[in-house]
């Protein structure tokens, strides 16, 4: 299909964690990041929709509440190739270890599940680099968004409430992060996405991660260091 069902031929490991928010995939990759930092190794992070090129003309589009699906697929696909010319590809060549906080896979579950196309989603990142590792954080609607209002309400894109699913951002949330996660069980077995229970402890979930990378770099002659 593309790039995305090849393995890469870079010096350097890129690694991508995925899941709806709330499931926690930001602390893990934050703590995999200073602990490979700690074993001396190069490494690079990437977030979803950070392009300096893009990424406030997307805000500002958000504000407006002006984006279709399609449009706002696209403005992502932008962003995202931005970064991977920028960031991940240069960072790749030079050996060093990327850890990527959402990659293509977004899209191809929040854009599906906005009503897009899957295949013509698919097509518009066939550019794509193939993650040596990417895990999949599964959660429930509901326990997600008890995590997020913990601290704050669901946003309007985040609850879908564009699609008009519901009047009610909570049942809107519910409704259009189902969605979404139904797609993300499909990529599973299409992509070889790693699933982890997002409910399991914190530790837990990171000594599995670690473990999967030490298979990954070692596979690739590279030996982590680590303090004793």
């Amino acid at each position: 299909m593309s790039k995305l069902t090849e393995k890469h031929n870079y010096k350097g490991t890129l690694v991508c964690v995925e899941g709806i928010d709330g499931s926690g995939k930001s602390t893990q990759l934050a703590l995999l990041r200073d602990w490979l930092k700690s074993t001396g190794q190069d490494v690079i992070f990437t977030e979803w929709n950070s392009s300096e090129l893009i990424s406030q003309t997307t805000k500002l589009a958000k504000k407006k509440n002006m984006l279709s699906p399609r449009t706002f697929s696209l403005l992502h696909a932008v962003d995202f190739a931005d970064r991977l010319k920028q960031v991940i590809d240069p960072a790749l060549k030079a050996g060093f270890i990327v850890l990527a906080d959402r990659y293509a896979y977004t899209a191809f579950a929040r854009d599906v599940a906005r009503g897009v196309d899957p295949q013509w989603v698919r097509n518009v990142y066939n550019f794509a680099i193939k993650p040596d590792l990417a895990i999949y954080f599964d959660i429930n609607p509901k326990d997600s968004m008890e995590r997020i209002c913990a601290n704050r309400a669901p946003k309007f894109y985040e609850a879908g409430m564009d699609l008009k699913l519901s009047n009610d951002p909570y049942e809107s949330y519910m409704i259009f992060q189902g969605r979404v996660i139904n797609e993300y069980q499909k990529m599973v077995d299409e992509f070889g996405l790693i699933k982890l229970d997002a409910m399991d402890s914190i530790h837990s979930k990171q000594v599995a991660i670690r473990k999967m990378l030490k298979d990954v770099l070692n596979s690739k002659g590279v030996k982590l260091q680590e303090k004793q």
